[in-house]
C-alpha cells in the first residue's frame, strides 16, 4: 500500500472565480432604473444620457426606458436610455 496520497488533487483546487463581464442588456431591450447594463474592466464602452458609471467601470440605469447603442468614431462607444415617455411618444407619433 501506498504511504503517500495520490499528489494530482491535493495540489488543485486553488482555480479562481469567474467575473461574470460583459453586455447585460442590449439595444431595444426595455429596462428598468437601476438595472446593470454592462459589467467591463474600463470603460470600453462609456456611459450616455440617463446612464450611471459605477466605482468598477459598471454601467447601469438611471431611468427605466429603452437601451440604445451608439458609436461615436474616435470618440467611442456610448450607451444611451431613452426614457419610456419618450419612446412611448416617438413611436405613436411614427405610426
Amino acid at each position: 500500500m501506498a504511504h503517500k496520497k495520490g499528489l494530482g488533487s491535493s495540489r488543485n483546487g486553488r482555480d479562481s472565480q469567474s467575473q461574470r463581464l460583459g453586455t447585460k442588456c442590449f439595444g431595444g431591450q426595455l429596462v428598468p432604473g437601476g438595472s446593470i447594463l454592462v459589467r467591463q474592466r474600463g470603460t470600453r464602452i462609456q456611459p450616455g444620457t440617463n446612464v450611471g458609471l459605477g466605482r468598477d467601470h459598471t454601467l447601469f440605469a438611471k431611468v427605466t426606458g429603452l437601451v440604445e447603442y451608439t458609436e461615436n468614431g474616435r470618440k467611442g462607444r456610448f450607451v444611451h436610455i431613452k426614457p419610456l415617455e419618450t419612446a412611448v411618444a416617438a413611436e405613436v407619433s411614427a405610426a
